[in-house]
């Protein structure tokens, strides 16, 4: 066959997709097992089914999430718009206490708390939003009150 009738498309797809497994029978031929075999083959197949359905069910839920959020998703650079002002995308050194961190504003898919990575709607980057080096903010928290004093505001990595 020519390769202009082939539907590349349908080729690239079937390529990416695990193979098909062969069944080793005729067609029509019936699958003859002992009472032993028959017994491990439900058994397999039931164990399969009740780990692959919440699973399933699972990469459906996060595949409409995250078609939901691709959807509304607007890609924004990192600033800085107003120079030396906390915004979207900067990493911002504060002092709390003695105790120096450094924070990045990022969106809600992006937040790693363990690496200072905040959501932009979280109480610490709301409080911080607009401000320069220099301001102290107050953040309530469910376990009590952070005061921040801001040192820097970058737009790349300190």
């Amino acid at each position: 066959m020519s390769r202009a009738f082939v539907d590349e498309s349908a080729s690239e797809s079937s390529e990416e997709a695990a193979p098909e497994l062969k069944i080793p029978l005729a067609p029509g031929a019936k699958n003859y097992m002992t009472p032993e075999g028959a017994r491990r083959l439900r058994a397999e197949l039931d164990s399969l089914l009740a780990t692959a359905q919440p699973r399933l069910r699972e990469t459906e839920r996060r595949i409409q999430y995250l078609s939901r959020m691709a959807a509304i998703m607007e890609v924004v650079e990192p600033g800085p718009a107003v120079p030396g002002r906390v915004i979207f995308g900067v990493w911002v050194s504060v002092l709390e206490g003695e105790r120096e961190s450094t924070y990045r504003i990022v969106g809600v898919d992006e937040s790693v708390p363990e690496k200072g990575w905040v959501s932009w709607v979280s109480p610490i980057a709301r409080a911080m939003t607009g401000k320069k080096p220099g301001d102290t903010v107050r953040v309530p928290l469910p376990t009590g009150e952070k005061v921040l004093t801001i040192r820097s505001v970058r737009r790349d990595p300190p």
